[in-house]
């Protein structure tokens, strides 16, 4: 599936861009932070090394292979990455997504994902996913900004933090299909549920 074509987005504050090895500092301050990262299924970095390693093993790697869909989120006026937006290309087509803290509630995140589902709506991808631990609900307004839907809850044995988190999925159709449903957590956790008062 050929996803990308276009290696930059751009929205009426933003540029989606590719990480390149010149974004290590910003790397560092995004990946770094602790109160950024709690969330998140790995553990704060706390070097530049650390930092290179992430951007070849998490970017580098992907922008070798025919398609991907991870982009650096960068402010127009200066170009520097403040976060960034990845969708696997996977079977889940899991969306996920990351920012400094001194940008949160500016709508950013939504701004670049809005970009991102647009162009993989055109590439014909039929559905896209996100979850968020149910202590992170910012992420869920995230979600539901874009259009997607809860489905249902689930629990899991987070690695490498070895927490056990309970994960609300939410799902956009791209396609019409609102009845489809990915549902392979809710087979795999021997823990599930909808919950009725969201």
């Amino acid at each position: 599936m050929d996803v990308v074509k276009t290696s930059v987005l751009e929205t009426s504050r933003l540029r989606l861009r590719r990480f390149t090895d010149a974004d290590l500092p910003a790397i560092l301050e995004i990946y770094a932070d602790r109160e950024v990262n709690t969330f998140l299924p790995w553990f704060p970095i706390t070097s530049l090394e650390e930092g290179k390693k992430l951007y070849e093993q998490r970017y580098a790697a992907a922008y070798r292979q025919p398609c991907h869909c991870r982009y650096a989120i960068c402010r127009k006026e200066d170009d520097i990455p403040i976060g960034y937006v990845h969708l696997d290309l996977g079977e889940s087509h899991d969306l996920g997504y990351g920012l400094r803290k001194e940008f949160w509630h500016q709508g950013m995140v939504t701004e670049a994902c809005e970009a991102v589902i647009r162009q993989i709506r055109q590439a014909g991808i039929p559905f896209v996913t996100a979850t968020h631990d149910i202590r992170n609900p910012r992420s869920g307004l995230v979600m539901r900004r874009l259009g997607m839907q809860y489905q249902y809850s689930y629990q899991e044995q987070w690695q490498p933090k070895n927490i056990l988190v309970t994960f609300r999925l939410y799902q956009l159709n791209l396609d019409g299909n609102n009845k489809r449903c990915y549902r392979k957590y809710w087979e795999q956790s021997s823990v599930h549920f909808v919950e009725s008062d969201l």
